[in-house]
């Protein structure tokens, strides 16, 4: 179940393909389209980054748009989709603009260990049931549901419809603040799950320290394990472009996702964690 490093790249006849997956990955698409250009291959590129008109700006001459090819199981051959889309439209998400806000079912999709729809509790529920049909009529392991759900529209059905086949973690976002009373329904319905298989993505830098930190804090308290992702722009050109906002900087965004996604906090408090020589957070109003 490994994944690749964001890019992917292949040739059918006289036809070269990229599928760029993180837009700092751009630079070496250009490359590669350079490169397949002069062996007299046709270029075509995609990829969700590519919905951005300054990322598209790279490759622009040397490559071909339109069209959808199914370049997943080339960065993953463990991973599948069932649709496409995601009708929540966070303004800090690339799914909206690559895929709209409304779901694209796939019904005649090959069930594979890793199932990366965008949001699978706001799918219909007979289409859910659809999917887990397909993976117990193929009798296909779930491994992981890379996608995740949503705690607005996850329910005691939609727990009980999808336990009967995922073997991996509860995976689902706790974005802002506001989130919490939809995420704490949804984290009591998990309630009889181990801590490891309730996995919160905590997005962090879109509200100043405290708040992103109370969002932590809750999600630790409530039983599960938090996964920090700092926030980043849509056309970052490395991993650590962040957008700065509120009281961040990108030290504090480093050292704050490394405490957490490093499990530091289960033996130091956040005030006395220190990296590179810093105390990030010691004068922090927590």
């Amino acid at each position: 179940m490994s994944w690749g490093d964001g890019l992917a790249h292949w040739t059918d006849g006289t036809t070269a393909f990229i599928s760029v997956a993180f837009s700092w990955r751009l630079h070496h698409a250009r490359l590669l389209a350079e490169y397949y250009r002069t062996r007299g291959y046709r270029v075509r590129a995609g990829g969700a980054v590519l919905a951005i008109p300054e990322n598209r700006a790279t490759l622009d001459g040397l490559v071909e748009y339109g069209g959808i090819v199914d370049a997943l199981p080339r960065h993953n051959p463990d991973a599948t989709r069932s649709s496409r889309g995601c009708p929540v439209g966070c303004w800090f998400c690339i799914v909206p603009k690559s895929e709209g806000t409304t779901l694209t079912l796939l019904p005649e999709f090959t069930p594979r260990a890793i199932l990366c729809d965008n949001n699978v509790s706001a799918l219909p529920a007979a289409y859910q049931e659809h999917i887990i049909r397909r993976y117990e009529q193929t009798q296909t392991a779930l491994l992981d549901v890379n996608g995740g759900f949503e705690p607005h529209t996850f329910d005691g059905e939609t727990y009980q419809r999808w336990k009967q086949i995922n073997r991996g973690a509860w995976r689902f976002g706790f974005d802002e603040i506001k989130e919490a009373d939809a995420v704490a329904e949804m984290v009591h319905i998990l309630k009889d799950e181990p801590s490891r298989k309730k996995r919160a993505y905590v997005l962090i830098g879109n509200e100043p320290i405290a708040s992103c930190y109370e969002r932590v804090r809750k999600v630790i308290e409530w039983g599960c394990e938090p996964f920090c992702q700092p926030l980043l722009p849509l056309d970052a050109r490395d991993r650590h472009h962040y957008l700065i906002r509120d009281d961040w900087t990108a030290d504090k965004l480093k050292d704050f996702t490394r405490y957490f996604n490093r499990f530091v906090w289960r033996t130091v408090p956040l005030k006395d964690y220190r990296y590179g020589g810093r105390y990030s957070f010691a004068e922090v109003t927590l």
